[in-house]
């Protein structure tokens, strides 16, 4: 399968980062093709302006140069795969805009859907577990990615993987957390939509 991985994260010596990597090292070692898309290094701008704005007037309207070059590298994979901090219990901004510009009316929603098979979500929170389920921000992070997002644009086989405690300086948690981001990797087709 061939799976494009989003980062966003602005530090390229992040934990973010090398969790991407052991999570690709997975996908490569399981047969998977992978391009890494690092939307800081490319110099997205997430801002949406007038060119991206939806026109619901019309079936697939022409967008940016910049939209419309990331709608066709999104065309060219099967599935996808999305790693980032958690930050108020959400996605940096820069993912979002992302997603406001790129999964646009014509392509992701309205006249037609994303033909993607599935998609990761792979979210690392400095939040415990228990912290995170205490008010239910992992519950809110899932049914905002794998339902309001994932689900309502055609893409029924969507999971959020949470990774917890990633500010903790014990090395022993980081190579836990590295170790579960390559089986993530390593087993990207067994990955089965969550239930929310």
């Amino acid at each position: 399968m061939k799976v494009l991985t989003v980062v966003s994260h602005p530090r390229v010596n992040s934990f973010t980062f090398s969790v991407a990597d052991k999570f690709t090292q997975g996908l490569l070692e399981a047969g998977h093709e992978t391009e890494v898309l690092d939307l800081h290094r490319i110099g997205f701008d997430p801002i949406l302006w007038e060119a991206d704005e939806p026109d619901w007037s019309i079936d697939r309207k022409i967008y940016s140069p910049e939209a419309e070059r990331e709608i066709k590298r999104m065309k060219q994979f099967d599935a996808l795969a999305y790693i980032f901090p958690v930050w108020w219990y959400s996605v940096p901004a820069m993912l979002k805009g992302y997603i406001d510009r790129v999964w646009n009316s014509g392509f992701a929603y309205g006249s037609a859907k994303l033909p993607h098979k599935q998609v990761l979500w792979l979210a690392l929170a400095a939040e415990s577990k228990e912290g995170m389920e205490k008010r239910q921000f992992d519950q809110m992070l899932s049914h905002q990615l794998n339902i309001a997002i994932a689900g309502y644009c055609g893409i029924a086989n969507s999971k959020v993987e949470l990774l917890y405690n990633t500010l903790d300086s014990n090395p022993e948690i980081h190579e836990s957390l590295l170790k579960q981001a390559y089986q993530l990797g390593l087993n990207y087709d067994s990955v089965k939509t969550a239930s929310v």
